[in-house]
């Protein structure tokens, strides 16, 4: 049975349970994933105090919830689970906690739900940074609220030194699907439109740099980001949409590969449509990266009938996530299951599968 981390806070301020411990080790150690007061201090402090939110009212293994209330929200639940590795844990426009948070609550935002409760399951190392820990589950905190979920349960684990590496974290999360909303990549048809809220490869290309085994001062951060607030002002506009799905791991090239195939169309994207950062482009360049494979945390990839194409740009500009939205290409009939690449020069090329891993440990 996992140790859980929505314990309660008693109504009664006097009371044992609402007598805290404050967390006075400076270090993970194995008693910190014992079972005993080490860990409580641990959870109590780091988790309870920070995650704190009307869900947290139990001292059961699991957080529970109104089905009535659920129901108002839609006709069908969806539920995703995702595990983080990063390294570094801390990067320019994030860190693990953060990406955490986002990818999950994007994961979730992508099949037209609207998110709205989460998990979250640390394996922490021993020797890691009390103060390290903290400032993760503060941003966690911090991009919760920002994406308007709730943390409502969880669960810690404590490994010897060499056993992981610092801090790993797993999520998963539930939201309620509107009933007018079913996105599928099976949905694709010829004429359709493909578009993109913003630049791509930020998040693959700074953590790349953030490693310093290069030499490179640039300005680029990660696009680390929810995307529900996105979602919403798309399926307002058009509930008939396609398909969406975040390009993470693999970038534009995979997710459009993943939709030509479950759909048995073919995809034309055009490179002069690609919104790129030109910094990104420069570390690209110089190390023999394709953006289109790099991996991406805030970055939707849409598909829309033609006839809604403009409202749905218009709308995706209007919001703060996709103020660089644009239409990069359209659904063809044939070649099927291809993804092509019209170039500046006016010829083509196939964009295919990654093969092996640009970048390892990217999320």
């Amino acid at each position: 049975m996992s140790q859980p981390f929505n314990q309660a806070r008693s109504p009664n301020p006097s009371s044992p349970s609402s007598r805290r411990s404050k967390l006075r080790d400076r270090e993970i150690t194995l008693a910190h994933g014992s079972g005993g007061k080490a860990m409580r201090d641990l959870i109590q402090d780091i988790f309870i105090d920070t995650f704190d939110n009307p869900a947290l009212n139990s001292l059961e293994d699991q957080a529970r919830f109104q089905l009535a209330d659920l129901m108002q929200l839609g006709d069908r639940l969806a539920f995703t689970t995702d595990s983080y590795v990063i390294d570094p844990l801390f990067f320019p426009g994030g860190d693990i906690g953060s990406l955490a948070i986002n990818g999950t609550v994007n994961d979730l935002a992508v099949s037209g739900a609207t998110p709205l409760y989460l998990t979250c399951s640390v394996i922490l190392e021993e020797g890691l940074p009390v103060d390290t820990l903290r400032q993760v589950v503060h941003s966690m905190k911090r991009a919760a609220i920002a994406a308007g979920v709730q943390i409502v349960t969880g669960d810690t684990k404590v490994v010897p030194r060499g056993a992981t590496d610092q801090l790993f974290i797993n999520t998963a999360g539930i939201g309620v699907i509107r009933s007018d909303v079913s996105p599928s990549a099976q949905q694709l048809q010829p004429g359709d439109v493909v578009l993109v809220n913003g630049t791509l490869g930020n998040h693959g290309a700074t953590i790349l740099l953030a490693r310093g085994e290069l030499a490179l001062s640039t300005s680029i951060e990660s696009d680390c980001q929810p995307l529900n607030g996105l979602v919403d002002a798309i399926v307002n506009i058009c509930p008939e949409v396609r398909a969406m799905r975040d390009a993470t791991r693999g970038g534009l090239a995979t997710v459009l590969n993943e939709f030509a195939t479950s759909s048995q169309v073919g995809i034309r994207i055009h490179a002069a449509n690609l919104p790129v950062q030109q910094e990104v482009n420069g570390v690209c360049e110089l190390l023999g990266l394709d953006p289109l494979y790099l991996a991406n945390e805030g970055k939707l990839v849409v598909v829309v009938p033609r006839s809604q194409a403009d409202r749905v740009l218009a709308a995706m500009q209007s919001h703060p996530a996709g103020h660089q939205s644009r239409i990069i290409g359209e659904v063809i009939a044939a070649p099927a299951e291809i993804v092509l690449l019209r170039t500046t020069f006016g010829t083509e090329r196939v964009v295919d599968m990654l093969v092996g891993d640009q970048l390892p440990r990217i999320c």
